[in-house]
C-alpha cells in the first residue's frame, strides 16, 4: 500500500491539532509527542504536525510566511454538505474559510480554506457520473 505523510510546520500544536480534529482528522497518539501530532485523514493520508523546533531538526529551509502558497493540498469529500461542513469548521478554530473563490460546476464542489499557519487545503466533493466527457 502506498501512503502520503504531509509534514506541516505550525506555530501552536495544540490550536493546530484541535484545528485538525475539527477537520474530521483523528490523532494517532503512537506517532505523536509534545512537538509532533500525527493527523490520521484516511488509511493512507496522514499529516504531520510539527513545531517550529521539530520542523527546524528536518531541514535549514525557512518556514514559507502564512501570506504565502507553496502548495495546496485536496482533499475528497463525501457530500457538498460535508465540504460546506469542513469549511465552516476551519472558520470556527482559527482557520480561515473561502480563501479562493468557491467553485460550484454541479458535479464538482469544492471550497479552499486555510489552517491557522496558512496551509491551504480544498475540500473536494464530485460526482463522476454527472461529469462531462471531457472532464
Amino acid at each position: 500500500m502506498k501512503m502520503i505523510f504531509v509534514s506541516l510546520p505550525v506555530t501552536d500544536l495544540a490550536a493546530s491539532r484541535s484545528f485538525y480534529e475539527a477537520l474530521g482528522f483523528t490523532l494517532n497518539p503512537a506517532f505523536s509527542d509534545d512537538a509532533t501530532a500525527s493527523m490520521v485523514w484516511s488509511e493512507t493520508i496522514t499529516v504531520m504536525l510539527l513545531t517550529h523546533e521539530r520542523w527546524a531538526t528536518f531541514t535549514d529551509r525557512p518556514i514559507a510566511p502564512t501570506t504565502s502558497s507553496e502548495v495546496m493540498l485536496s482533499l475528497s469529500i463525501d457530500s457538498r454538505a460535508a465540504v460546506d461542513a469542513m469549511n465552516n469548521a476551519a472558520a470556527a478554530q482559527g482557520g480561515t474559510a473561502d480563501i479562493n473563490p468557491v467553485k460550484d460546476l454541479g458535479f464538482l464542489y469544492n471550497r479552499n480554506l486555510a489552517d491557522p499557519d496558512g496551509h491551504v487545503w480544498e475540500a473536494v466533493w464530485m460526482d463522476m457520473s454527472a461529469a462531462p466527457a471531457e472532464a
